[in-house]
């Protein structure tokens, strides 16, 4: 029988690979935090009908994406596609509405679609995202855009542009959808396959097309910006506004409208130069609606999604990151010592120090050779000598001075000079 592989579109997230998404995650938490957004964890699966009413049927997330199944008890079940309707729902579930003020939620976890996989884009996916629920302030779009620069430009990210726009009222959107059809429909055989099938169900997303004949046709399709109400262009002019006072530089993108159906008002992405097709890392937006839609009372609200795996991939290209020094590396040779090693190890670990125990029972020679290779500080040598006397030989790697202290004394001496062992790592 042979092996059992990952499935086409899921990857393992291996250690060398693991420290690039702790250092994210680790900033991310911080900025956020100083920001009052609180983090909330939601189920995996949901009903499936959570996703149809507020992503949209006509959309290709429902339409083609979703992982839905059966569950024993005969219920239409789907693997989360995105976040926001997660969030929605139990901040409706359990009536956070009700605690008054505005909610400002984060939360990170897999999503899942089936689409075909490449660079930065897997059938398993992993989201960071954010929700501010309950002000229909126009200030609220422009600190979640904030949020996201201020983590992007923490973790040192360079070459990205903010793309903006505004989508307006769903009325409007109503106007500028009849009129989109009506310009491209004489168009219909010229465009490629999948606008020609979106023509009818969702000819918005026409605009995301990336056919060069469909983009061609699509230049003097008209904006929607032509089509926003008197409070929808003042909405957007104030956006665009705040983000100048920020310094926060941004291109608006006629033809930015968001694949979901929720959205309403600004819309956003900030798109990274260095990923080729896949070049959106943080996509999001207003959408006042989908809490009423939900079955919750009006309440409106406007996040993002950053799409971790294209995040690791730009911070992959900036510098190569190294798992973490440690501080003692302890080897041992002998009944006696190897029993002791355990208890030497465990007592530095309570002190706060990281240790690395080799177990693997082998000469001295080859131990040493993995301590050089650990990184470690210094090297921690218990015998049958040592074991008797019931002390260590501690060898400082970068200098090979070595002492011999007793086991007992070991968790003070290695206290007072720890600025040493942190001078060293």
């Amino acid at each position: 029988m042979g092996s059992i592989e990952a499935l086409r579109g899921t990857r393992d997230i291996l250690p060398e690979e693991v420290c690039y998404w702790q250092r994210l995650e680790s900033i991310a938490r911080d900025i956020l935090a100083r920001a009052a957004f609180h983090e909330i964890r939601t189920p995996i699966f949901e009903q499936t009908a959570l996703f149809e009413r507020s992503i949209g049927e006509a959309t290709d997330v429902v339409g083609k994406e979703m992982y839905t199944f059966k569950d024993r008890g005969d219920r239409s079940i789907t693997l989360r596609p995105e976040g926001t309707a997660g969030v929605v729902r139990s901040y409706i579930e359990h009536g956070l509405h009700a605690q008054g003020g505005v909610q400002r939620l984060w939360y990170l976890g897999p999503m899942f679609r089936y689409e075909r996989p490449q660079a930065g884009r897997q059938r398993q996916f992993h989201q960071l995202g954010v929700e501010v629920l309950g002000t229909a302030s126009p200030r609220a779009d422009v600190e979640a855009i904030a949020v996201a620069a201020d983590i992007l430009k923490a973790l040192g990210v360079k070459d990205l542009s903010l793309q903006l726009n505004s989508i307006g009222t769903s009325e409007s959107r109503q106007q500028y959808r009849a009129a989109l059809v009506q310009y491209l429909t004489p168009y219909k055989a010229d465009l490629d396959e999948d606008s020609q099938d979106r023509l009818d169900r969702n000819p918005l997303r026409i605009l995301d097309s990336k056919d060069e004949k469909t983009q061609a046709i699509l230049e003097k399709a008209p904006s929607v910006l032509d089509f926003l109400d008197d409070d929808s262009r003042s909405r957007f002019d104030l956006v665009q506004a705040l983000l100048t006072e920020l310094g926060i530089a941004y291109q608006i993108n006629t033809r930015l409208v968001r694949g979901l159906d929720y959205y309403s008002h600004t819309v956003f992405e900030i798109q990274s130069a260095d990923l080729g097709a896949q070049a959106t890392v943080v996509g999001g937006g207003r959408y006042d609606k989908l809490v009423t839609e939900l079955g919750g009372p009006d309440t409106p609200a406007v996040g993002w999604a950053m799409g971790l795996e294209r995040m690791i991939l730009l911070l992959k290209q900036l510098a190569p990151q190294t798992k973490a020094a440690i501080d003692f590396y302890v080897v041992s040779r002998g009944d006696q010592a190897e029993q002791q090693a355990v208890i030497v190890a465990q007592n530095l670990r309570q002190q706060g120090f990281s240790v690395e125990m080799d177990l693997s029972g082998s000469a001295f020679g080859k131990q040493f050779k993995r301590a050089d290779r650990s990184g470690a500080s210094a090297c921690l040598i218990l015998g049958d000598a040592e074991a008797e006397a019931k002390t260590v030989q501690l060898k400082w790697m970068a200098s090979g001075e070595q002492h011999v202290v007793a086991q007992a004394d070991l968790p003070n001496y290695v206290a007072s000079v720890r600025q040493q062992i942190s001078a060293a790592t």
